[in-house]
């Protein structure tokens, strides 16, 4: 860590600060002193879950208590706090995912990043996998819930850094299974505006409607491969989407 935090020392002040990633049970105060003399300015934890449970079975070797304890330490020695949660682990549920959302927010992190878990080959989670103790999310799931959790978190003010894995050539090479998707954000923000379309529609007869929206936000209201425009058709609302540029960004307009 200090030959790494050593090697920025030349160039630091080129830049706002240092961002790092570490575990819930690696953080002390000893730890937070040395990072602020080196000029880090955002730490994030990688909790995965807040179940004690879930992060048991998957043997993470830190506790919810842990989480609760490093991000109030990090928060009060003036760092930017960042919480990564995993969705679908072994041993969790929707359920306990949301539940894991909602622990977040008590702790009022400034960011999160979500990761649907993805089983890889060498691993204990990929031997579960393979003698079928393990079921891993479908995509389509992973997407619904991971478009709840945006919301949820959002709507918090907590932003939402990242949604789902970088593409690398190790994740294609050892990957077994699991919702994998290069554009995992990008489908779980059509999924958003899906919903939001069904909700503004609701109690609107069958037909035709124009949605208005932000040119940003054309594609994710259509959907992969068109998906969202026929998904309203088989609820009986034939869709035309036209571009609007003082539509905000994630709103619809419906006329």
């Amino acid at each position: 860590m200090l030959s790494l935090l050593e090697a920025t020392a030349p160039y630091i002040d080129r830049f706002k600060g240092i961002r790092i990633s570490t575990r819930p049970d690696c953080i002390d105060e000893e730890i937070l002193t040395l990072l602020k003399s080196y000029k880090v300015t955002s730490i994030e934890l990688g909790a995965q879950s807040m179940s004690d449970t879930v992060l048991m079975s998957n043997d993470r070797g830190h506790t919810a208590e842990d989480v609760e304890n490093a991000s109030r330490l990090i928060k009060s020695y003036g760092f930017e706090l960042g919480l990564q949660m995993m969705t679908g682990l072994y041993k969790s549920s929707d359920e306990l995912d949301m539940y894991t959302a909602q622990r977040f927010i008590k702790l009022r992190p400034d960011t999160v990043r979500i990761y649907p878990t993805i089983v890889m080959k060498g691993t204990r989670l990929g031997e579960l996998y393979q003698s079928g103790v393990y079921k891993p999310q479908q995509l389509d799931s992973a997407v619904s819930l991971c478009a709840e959790l945006i919301t949820l978190f959002e709507s918090s003010g907590i932003r939402v850094i990242r949604v789902g894995l970088h593409d690398t050539e190790t994740l294609k090479r050892d990957m077994l299974s699991g919702p994998y998707h290069p554009s995992f954000r990008e489908l779980c923000e059509s999924r958003i505006m899906l919903n939001k379309a069904i909700s503004l529609l609701g109690s609107a007869d069958k037909g035709e409607y124009t949605l208005r929206v932000s040119p940003k936000c054309r594609s994710k209201m259509t959907g992969n491969k068109k998906s969202n425009i026929a998904a309203l058709k088989k609820l009986g609302f034939d869709i035309k989407i036209i571009e609007d540029d003082t539509v905000p960004d994630t709103d619809i307009v419906i006329s």
